[in-house]
């Protein structure tokens, strides 16, 4: 905890957070950790590779303290919290450790099934369906990169099904040619549901209503909250009520299932946040573009400089933001300081106390957001203090994203930018890249999109998933 202290005190916010002045910018203090290192005249490199389980590899190099420095210690919480940033974003059950020893052998005690970083040792492994590993090496030795992009969307040709499963309704789309000729969203309630079925027909009529409007069907795409591993959802809230061994027989391979169902045409499925950030991308005719959804949790999606999507987790909620020791736990993985806690409603309530503002227990979570909204809108000073605050956050956030992303736009949206919250959340992120990041300022564009035009986008996007030959 000290050293992790230590490290937090490097970092020194020019505009810290009306409600939140302990915030310690996790982009400041590893801005300030490399410099350090290397006024020594005697940095090291260290080098961390991940594997995932398509055999694709991620390798990011920067570089810490020789093990003989006065400051050594601050290496171990600097490596810990960057493993923790790139197994989220990158994804992956080994992971290679190439640099001073005492680190590989920090990092390998830390991420075990007894170490501080249990959820995240169980959860990789699980995703990937093997068991979670860390190998300690020269950083020469760390085995080189070997990125699976998927070149997925933008195929507009066709007629073509759209989908896109949310928790509280599903949206289905039939474009012909890139153009929506029919939409339809439908209430529906999953997460209860414990049988497998239910998900299949409800699903596959949505599917035929779309087919309904459209000649023939080409090809079928969506998006769905979770992580999806080659079509096969491995972790997704839309099914928690499914027993494990029913997921495992049978909710594995849903989509296998509804694409024979469908003679066998090309069928894709993705991570929401994905097609989130592929809608964007086609609608500003522009590719490295990132997207970050503040909704009940945060959810994220990445289009690469090449308008590719990536094999990459980026699952951004259980990323490291804030390098304050008494930062905020996440109640799933309890890890302090972590996105879920910044980008999403949670932030709302957290910073809701500390504005003055009580929120009785009683109300639900979507109440709660609408009271924050209505007394922003009314004018409440209180409120726009909370939106000030979650705007700080994204441009420090946006700061830190963009030393492991390629990005020229970031498209800032979900139920928290609602309302006069969005402008505001924005306003005080662009302030905030202005007056400490200027240079990426002026390169990177944020966006707060119509929510309106988003939802149909989405699905056309979805849509566009698949390659017909």
């Amino acid at each position: 905890m000290n050293e992790l202290r230590n490290l937090a005190s490097l970092a020194k916010p020019k505009m810290a957070p009306p409600l939140h002045k302990s915030f310690a910018p996790a982009v400041l203090a590893n801005k300030a950790f490399r410099e350090l290192a290397r006024k020594t005249g005697r940095a090291v490199p260290l080098v961390i590779g991940l594997e995932r389980g398509d055999g694709s590899t991620s390798v990011y190099s920067t570089e810490c303290f020789d093990e003989r420095s006065e400051h050594a210690g601050l290496n171990l919480p600097y490596a810990e919290r960057l493993v923790k940033f790139l197994l989220w974003q990158r994804g992956g059950w080994r992971v290679t450790v190439g640099g001073p020893k005492s680190v590989g052998e920090h990092i390998r005690a830390t991420y075990a099934p007894s170490g501080a970083r249990a959820f995240d040792f169980d959860f990789m492994g699980g995703v990937y369906e093997h068991p979670f590993t860390v190998e300690i090496t020269n950083p020469d030795k760390v085995p080189p990169a070997a990125e699976g992009t998927m070149k997925l969307g933008g195929h507009l040709d066709g007629c073509r099904i759209g989908f896109d499963l949310g928790a509280t309704d599903r949206k289905v789309a039939a474009v012909i040619d890139g153009e929506a000729v029919h939409t339809e969203e439908v209430v529906w309630d999953p997460r209860p549901a414990t049988d497998p079925a239910y998900h299949f027909n409800e699903i596959n009529a949505a599917l035929k209503s779309a087919a309904k409007h459209l000649p023939r069907v080409d090809a079928i795409g969506g998006s769905s909250a979770g992580v999806y591993i080659n079509n096969r959802p491995r972790v997704a809230s839309l099914f928690r009520g499914i027993p494990k061994d029913l997921f495992n027989r049978k909710i594995t391979r849903l989509f296998q299932d509804l694409k024979e169902a469908w003679n066998g045409i090309p069928f894709v499925v993705v991570n929401d946040g994905e097609v989130t950030a592929l809608a964007g991308s086609m609608s500003l005719n522009d590719n490295a573009v990132l997207g970050i959804a503040l909704g009940s949790s945060q959810a994220g999606g990445y289009v690469t400089e090449k308008g590719e999507i990536t094999t990459w987790l980026n699952e951004l909620a259980f990323v490291p933001v804030d390098y304050d020791p008494q930062a905020p736990v996440d109640e799933w993985s309890r890890d302090p300081g972590v996105g879920a806690q910044y980008f999403s409603q949670q932030a709302v309530f957290r910073l809701a106390p500390a504005a003055g503002i009580d929120l009785p227990g009683a109300m639900g979570a979507a109440e709660r957001l609408k009271a924050v909204q209505k007394l922003l809108h009314a004018g409440d000073e209180r409120a726009r203090r909370i939106f000030e605050t979650i705007g700080c956050y994204v441009g420090y956030g946006v700061a830190h994203y963009a030393d492991f992303y390629t990005l020229r736009h970031v498209l800032v949206l979900g139920r928290v930018t609602s309302g006069d919250g969005g402008s505001i959340i924005l306003k005080r992120a662009q302030e905030v890249l202005q007056a400490e990041f200027p240079e990426l300022a002026a390169k990177v564009a944020l966006h707060l999109p119509d929510e309106s035009s988003r939802r149909v986008g989405q699905a056309v996007a979805a849509a566009s998933l698949p390659e017909v030959a």
